[in-house]
């Protein structure tokens, strides 16, 4: 399985290792073994021991059937991955997690929206979310489509901080022109690198560097060349990247 490495607005190096179809089935048998456990177990209880203490009042029987044996079950799946990290039983015990395909950790609405495919990714489809991993090279389920996750190896998520060799080196004595460039993103200073790489005379430098002027409001330019402006922007922003690490 390939390992795919993910670069972060932080500059911070995300790989991880899609799990294989066949610990994600293996996972998910370990799941679907929990609820069935869980299930028999409170029926077994609520048939022999709490039918006589909630004799006196159905409706509290009925609620405590809904929100203790119904609900656990039905919402095994969203409620572990929601409140453990992106980790069901069986994923946990097969080393496996959760998380976006940036690297980042699912929010609610992509575990909700992994949660509500599973009636077309499961059984009940004939495991339509197999054969969608079968196609897949990150073995993603149409859910892991849909809320932009997948599933990967544990021991094989690391964060890596990006070392100083990944840029051109800083001087120790190294100041920012300018400050605000720390404020940019990280899809605006990849557009400035890509400029960068244009011939001197296009005149696309000088319209970005307009705009950066006026976005970051720098009235005075040390520079008076716009593609060394540029890069000078450029630099200030690792500069700062790298002290945030």
């Amino acid at each position: 399985m390939a390992t795919s490495s993910i670069l972060t607005g932080q500059f911070v190096h995300i790989e991880q290792t899609p799990a294989s179809i066949g610990e994600r089935l293996m996972a998910q048998l370990i799941d679907w073994t929990v609820q069935a456990v869980y299930l028999s177990g409170m029926i077994y209880l609520e048939a022999n021991y709490l039918t006589k203490l909630f004799a006196a009042s159905s409706d509290l029987e009925v609620l405590f059937i809904f929100l203790v044996v119904i609900f656990p079950t039905l919402f095994y799946g969203l409620l572990c991955e929601l409140f453990f990290g992106g980790q069901t039983v069986g994923k946990r015990l097969l080393k496996m997690r959760v998380v976006k395909t940036d690297g980042s950790t699912p929010g609610i609405g992509a575990y909700l929206m992994r949660w509500m495919f599973m009636l077309i990714d499961g059984p009940t489809m004939s495991g339509l979310g197999v054969l969608v991993m079968v196609f897949n090279k990150s073995n993603q389920r149409i859910g892991d489509l849909a809320a932009g996750t997948l599933v990967v190896k544990e021991k094989s998520y690391r964060k890596l901080q990006v070392s100083l060799d990944e840029f051109e080196p800083f001087s120790r004595n190294y100041r920012p022109a300018y400050p605000a460039a720390e404020n940019l993103s990280l899809e605006q200073v990849s557009l400035i690198d890509q400029t960068l790489s244009l011939k001197d005379d296009d005149p696309r430098i000088h319209a970005l560097a307009r705009q950066v002027r006026q976005t970051l409001d720098i009235a005075h330019a040390h520079e008076t060349d716009d593609k060394a402006f540029l890069w000078h922007i450029k630099r200030d922003y690792q500069y700062y990247a790298l002290e945030e690490l």
